[in-house]
């Protein structure tokens, strides 16, 4: 299936969900700087109890392939840091990286159905808890590569999982590819710049980067690497 013909999908279906809630048209497209579609979705409250449809689940889960801002982010291979990175945040919204310029910043690949996923929720809450008045920022990406393992949606889903989570983990962005082709820009340039034990690629859920006040990323952590084990790392940085 074609890039063009799998938006075209995911508009109708966004487009169908929409009717049915009666929220009216959700999705806007237009030509990007460098001929890439974006795809803004406009997500309002809902109650943490809804539960969508498997359809419109699915849609949005899906609407988050163009969660990265390509027209701004450019070619990642000459970026001098994180601060020239564009991401959409969990509601859709764009947030230049540029916004935690001076802070010690740790990058998550978050999952909800994983094995590593309570100890992560909950060591990424103390780490916030004990640094966050200092300087720490923890930037989580949902992303549902690794054995569908983040099957919830972008938006209230999300935020609503993470509260009944006690997961107080920071700032929540979209779902992302963090390996191949649909990598996001970010996570591509986080790989060449921390290559990683047997290659570049991202091995499982809960991959953390570590990046310095002035936005370089200077140290990778494997999945199952305890957060507060980061601890010594993030004190010489704040």
């Amino acid at each position: 299936m074609s890039l063009r013909q799998f938006q075209n999908i995911s508009r109708q279906a966004l487009r169908c969900y929409s009717m049915r809630r009666n929220l009216g048209p959700v999705l806007e497209l237009s030509q990007g700087q460098r001929q890439c579609l974006r795809l803004c979705t406009v997500l309002l409250p809902v109650s943490c109890a809804a539960t969508p449809s498997s359809a419109a689940s699915s849609a949005a889960q899906h609407s988050t392939a163009a969660a990265i801002d390509m027209s701004a982010n450019g070619d990642y291979k000459n970026a001098a840091s994180i601060y020239e990175f564009t991401v959409k945040d969990t509601h859709g919204n764009d947030i230049s990286l540029e916004k935690y310029k001076g802070k010690v910043v740790l990058v998550v690949n978050i999952a909800s159905k994983c094995g590593l996923t309570k100890n992560n929720y909950q060591k990424l809450t103390d780490l916030k808890e004990k640094y966050g008045e200092r300087g720490l920022v923890i930037l989580n990406f949902p992303c549902n590569q690794f054995g569908s393992q983040m099957p919830e949606a972008d938006g209230e889903a999300m935020v609503c999982h993470l509260r009944d989570s006690k997961a107080d983990i920071g700032e929540v962005f979209a779902k992302v590819d963090v390996n191949g082709d649909n990598a996001a820009p970010l996570y591509k340039y986080l790989k060449a710049k921390q290559t990683g034990t047997l290659g570049s690629g991202i091995k499982w859920n809960f991959t953390k980067f570590l990046v310095n006040k002035e936005g370089v990323p200077i140290n990778r952590y494997a999945p199952t690497t305890d957060p507060m084990d980061i601890s010594k790392d993030i004190e010489k940085l704040l």
